[in-house]
């Protein structure tokens, strides 16, 4: 989990209230250094503080260097014979130093394994506690002559700030694994629907095509004459199959329509589809409201699939109704044929036609049926808000 990717205008984004709280209390503290060899503890503590700041980009390097720069400072200052001021504990860190170490444990709990999180946590604990020991002997003859601290007192409120640091990166830990989460079930959601709408395609557009194809193909093998009937059928369907494959591929690579669009008139479109089909169609139409683009896109696929369902499943179809109305706000489509269900449908069945159907209507937010009509053959009705 550990960051290391982290732009400086992220990190700025996310680092700036903690850079502003740090720098206006080192700020403040400086009002407290009375002697000039005072003083030399600020580069120290700029140099703390710094590595609090840029802690996400490394947390686990940022807790090391952390250590390193607090006990640099508690050693200089002690060879130096000056206390660090104000001192916040008993004598060897001031509040600046000491919310440094907090923020980057912090940061190292939410951003680094556990393990590292505990080992960095250690380690800048035994800075800050080194720091208390190195600056005792300087503070205590000065500020302790004639008072003693409250070891019990200090050791509790130490003990809170460590608390409230751990306890912060830990919720942060948590939020952040809840987003991944959250983001991950997204994704995969998005990605299944991608898949799902491709499928859709692939099965209505191409397979309607090939379907014809097979179809004709059947027929060519009665005589030479039939052969020769249809066989420009037979290339034309085979173009529109590449046409609809190009399209697919396009999908794939930059996001276009896998399928035709529809164009201004649906009611041209369903014409063109029932003379495609090569049955015996017969068209109703009574659309009283105007079809939005995508939803006349998604009724030529339903009439595509079921004149190619129809094509594959049924034989001996002397008509197919195809009706398409509009009323109350609604579509209504109903394609019904009188076949004689064929046994082994033309090409086989991936079994995924009505399927894909009903799906489609769904997402729309309609409602789909289909099953045999009485004495013989299909129906497929579909009802699809307009709005």
């Amino acid at each position: 989990m550990e960051s290391t990717d982290l732009n400086w205008r992220l990190l700025a984004k996310r680092q700036w209230p903690l850079a502003l709280s740090l720098t206006a209390i080192a700020l403040l503290e400086t009002n407290a250094i009375t002697t000039g060899p005072g003083w030399w503890q600020v580069p120290g503590v700029v140099v703390i503080c710094v590595i609090a700041v840029l802690a996400p980009c490394r947390p686990f390097d940022a807790a090391l260097a952390l250590t390193f720069a607090i006990a640099c400072t508690a050693v200089y200052m002690r060879l130096l014979g000056v206390a660090i001021t104000p001192h916040l504990f008993w004598s060897g860190s001031n509040i600046s130093m000491t919310g440094a170490a907090m923020a980057t444990i912090a940061i190292l709990v939410r951003e680094a394994s556990r393990a590292r999180a505990v080992v960095g946590t250690v380690l800048v604990l035994a800075a800050m506690a080194a720091a208390e020991v190195l600056g005792w002997p300087i503070v205590a003859p000065v500020a302790y002559d004639e008072w003693s601290p409250d070891a019990f007192n200090y050791s509790i409120a130490a003990a809170v700030l460590l608390i409230m640091a751990v306890g912060t990166g830990l919720y942060f830990r948590a939020r952040d694994n809840e987003r991944s989460s959250q983001l991950a079930a997204s994704v995969a959601a998005a990605q299944n629907a991608e898949r799902m709408a491709l499928a859709r395609e692939l099965h209505d557009v191409v397979a309607h095509y090939v379907t014809a194809i097979v179809v004709h193909a059947q027929a060519g093998q009665l005589s030479r004459e039939a052969a020769e009937q249809v066989l420009p059928t037979i290339e034309s369907s085979g173009y529109e199959a590449l046409t609809a494959m190009r399209r697919l591929v396009g999908t794939l690579r930059d996001g276009e329509s896998a399928g035709p669009a529809a164009s201004s008139s649906l009611v041209d479109d369903v014409r063109a589809l029932a003379e495609e089909s090569g049955l015996p169609v017969r068209l109703s139409f009574d659309l009283q409201d105007a079809v939005p683009q995508e939803l006349a896109r998604s009724v030529l696929r339903l009439v595509q699939e079921s004149l190619t369902n129809t094509q594959k499943h049924a034989a001996a179809v002397s008509s197919v109704d195809v009706s398409l109305s509009s009323r109350d706000g609604s579509l209504f489509l109903t394609v019904s044929d009188d076949g004689i269900a064929s046994g082994v449908p033309v090409g086989g069945s991936g079994g995924y036609g009505l399927v894909g159907m009903r799906e489609r209507v769904e997402l729309l937010g309609g409602t789909f049926s289909a099953g045999r009509r009485e004495p013989t053959g299909w129906t497929v009705r579909a009802e699809l808000p307009l709005a």
